[in-house]
């Protein structure tokens, strides 16, 4: 039986998972070609999203060095390299799997995604991490009323919202910027990246008798065509903050 106390899907790919990646993956350091494959594998270290796995073959030549260190990754252990591209040398940035990785893995490399500089799927660029192929982003405009308050003070009062339904996270609750109560707020300098979202124009802190919450709140101005319909709305973290869906409290999700 479902936990009554989570209000959304959870998560049902399992750790070690591998399926092929349908897309045209490419990596860039320094505007040089690191990959460019059409057989890279999507490889799940963790549920919640996979990371590419890359044919070995479909790297430029001479671009990984064994550093003879065999780490345990969560689908099994690797040798880790170093890379090297140009004039660039990122240590500790690749994995090759070894014996007792699932097979499909085998003669594939995996990068730390922070040690290239660029990803793309076909001609888009990726961000963060791999977009799941079993994870749903759905913005969806709802008649629904949200109320958000914190420590008693009301933050918005909104007659209608876009509820954004994401694979494995709480439903978010966007609202149009006219039913925020901004005196109540103070700006971040916060930004954030979202492989599925985009990335955030903006963050809000609030500072109350109570406590200063930092970064309760956000925006994406422009965000990716998938989520389109958030387009310059504001949402809380329900984590953070009493939120109120058609006058019925909901209950706060345990912040991960």
């Amino acid at each position: 039986m479902a936990d009554e106390s989570v209000l959304y899907p959870s998560l049902i790919v399992p750790v070690g998972h591998v399926e092929p990646v349908p897309r045209r993956i490419r990596g860039l350091i320094g505007g040089r070609v690191v990959f460019d494959t059409r057989r890279a594998l999507y490889v799940w270290e963790w549920p919640p999203y996979p990371q590419f796995s890359i044919p070995v073959e479909d790297m430029v030549e001479g671009a990984l060095t064994d550093e003879d260190h065999v780490e345990p990754r969560g689908a099994g252990p690797a040798r880790r390299h170093t890379l090297r591209v140009g004039s660039e040398v990122r240590e500790g940035a690749a994995w090759v799997w070894g014996e007792g990785a699932p097979e499909h893995l085998l003669g594939t490399v995996r990068f730390a995604w922070e040690a290239l500089d660029s990803w793309f799927e076909e001609d888009e660029p990726v961000f963060v991490h791999p977009r799941s192929p079993y994870s749903r982003v759905d913005a969806l405009r709802s008649s629904s009323s949200v109320r958000v308050e914190l420590d008693g003070i009301v933050l918005a009062d909104a007659p209608s919202c876009v509820k954004l339904f994401e694979t494995g996270l709480p439903t978010r609750y966007y609202l149009d910027r006219m039913h925020v109560h901004w005196p109540r707020l103070r700006r971040s300098d916060t930004v954030t990246r979202c492989p599925y979202k985009g990335t955030t124009s903006g963050y809000w802190s609030f500072d109350g008798d109570v406590a200063t919450r930092e970064d309760i709140a956000w925006a994406y101005d422009f965000p990716t065509v998938h989520a389109n319909g958030i387009a310059g709305m504001v949402a809380f973290y329900n984590e953070h903050v009493d939120l109120y869906v058609d006058g019925a409290p909901l209950p706060r999700p345990i912040d991960s």
